[in-house]
C-alpha cells in the first residue's frame, strides 16, 4: 500500500466517523445551530490552503463567488438533510445510505446524456435491494430520518455533479471556502429563526464540533487532494466509498448502536454495489506495442 492509498484510507475513516460526532454533537445543539457552528470552523480551517493552493493561480473572481454559492445552497441542502436525518436514525444507516450518492451521480448523469456502464448498473441494482432491505419496513414503510438521509443523498450527488463542472474553471480550495461560508450564513439564518443556540451549548460541543469542523474538512480535504494525484479515480472513490463502513464502526464503538440481520444485509449489497460500480476497469493492452520487461 502506497502512502497515497493511506492517505485516502484516513479520509475515509475521517468522514464515517464524523457522522458518529455529527449526532453527539445534537445532544447540545441543534441541527442547524451545530452546522452553523461546525461550517464557520470549516470555512476558517479552510483559509491557509487557500494560500497553500491557490496563491500561484490566476482566477476570475465574479464566477468563483457564482460558482461557490450555487454549489453551497446545494450543499446546505444535503447537509441540512442529513444533520436532520440524525435525530432519527443510526450513524450507520446514515453513512450508508448518504453514501449512495456515489451512484445516484450515473443516473442524475442520464439526464445529462451520460453513458452508464453494464458494470454500473449491476452495482446501482444491488444497492436498491440492499437500500430496501435496511430502510423499509412493514407496510412498504420507510423510517422518517432515513427517508432524510436518502433525499440527502440526491442533494450530495448533485453536489458532486456541480463541482465536478466547476472544478476546472475555478481554483478548487477558494471554490471550496466559499462554499462552506454560504452553507454557514444560511444555517446561522436557520439556527437563529427557529433554534436558540447559546455559546455555552457550543462550548459544551467543543470537540464534535472541532472534529466535524475542522478534521473532516481541512485535514480530510488536504489528505484526499494529495492521495488522489497518484491514485487512479475509480480507486479512489473505491476506498472512499468505505466511509459508511467506518460510521458503522464508529456507531459500534462510541455510541453502542447494533444493526439487526436485516440491516447488515441491506448494508452488506449496499457496500458490495458500491464496490461492484466503482471497481477499476483492467487497461487494455494493445498487442501489437511490445511491453518492457
Amino acid at each position: 500500500m502506497s502512502i497515497s492509498h493511506l492517505f485516502l484510507w484516513t479520509t475515509a475513516a475521517i468522514w464515517g466517523f464524523a457522522f458518529v460526532a455529527q449526532s453527539i454533537g445534537m445532544q447540545n445543539l441543534g441541527p442547524y445551530s451545530f452546522n452553523a457552528a461546525r461550517f464557520t470552523l470549516a470555512a476558517l480551517s479552510m483559509l491557509p490552503l487557500v494560500y497553500i493552493f491557490d496563491r500561484h493561480r490566476a482566477s476570475d473572481l465574479r464566477l468563483t463567488l457564482k460558482a461557490g454559492a450555487m454549489t453551497g445552497l446545494v450543499l446546505f441542502c444535503g447537509a441540512t438533510l442529513q444533520q436532520i436525518g440524525l435525530l432519527y436514525t443510526t450513524t450507520a444507516n446514515a453513512g450508508f445510505i448518504t453514501t449512495m450518492y456515489m451512484l445516484f451521480v450515473p443516473i442524475i448523469g442520464l439526464f445529462l446524456k451520460h453513458t452508464i456502464s453494464r458494470k454500473t448498473w449491476i452495482g446501482i441494482l444491488l444497492s436498491l435491494v440492499g437500500l430496501y432491505t435496511l430502510t423499509v419496513g412493514p407496510n412498504l414503510s420507510i423510517q422518517y430520518g432515513d427517508s432524510l438521509e436518502l433525499l440527502g443523498a440526491i442533494f450530495w450527488a448533485g453536489h458532486v455533479l456541480i463541482v465536478g463542472f466547476y472544478s476546472r474553471k475555478v481554483p478548487i480550495v477558494s471554490f471550496s471556502v466559499v462554499q462552506l461560508v454560504v452553507v454557514a450564513i444560511l444555517s446561522w439564518i436557520m439556527s437563529l429563526t427557529t433554534e436558540q443556540p447559546s455559546w455555552q451549548a457550543i462550548e459544551n460541543s467543543w470537540l464534535p464540533l472541532l472534529y466535524a469542523g475542522i478534521a473532516s474538512s481541512a485535514i480530510a480535504y488536504t489528505l484526499q487532494a494529495i492521495g488522489q494525484k497518484n491514485v487512479a479515480p475509480s480507486s479512489a472513490a473505491l476506498i472512499l466509498s468505505t466511509e459508511a463502513v467506518f460510521a458503522a464502526l464508529g456507531g459500534w464503538l462510541f455510541m453502542e448502536e447494533t444493526l439487526s440481520q436485516r440491516e447488515l444485509m441491506g448494508c452488506a449489497l449496499i457496500f458490495f454495489g458500491m464496490i461492484i460500480s466503482q471497481w477499476p476497469r483492467k487497461p487494455s493492452v494493445n498487442k501489437a506495442t511490445p511491453v518492457a520487461s
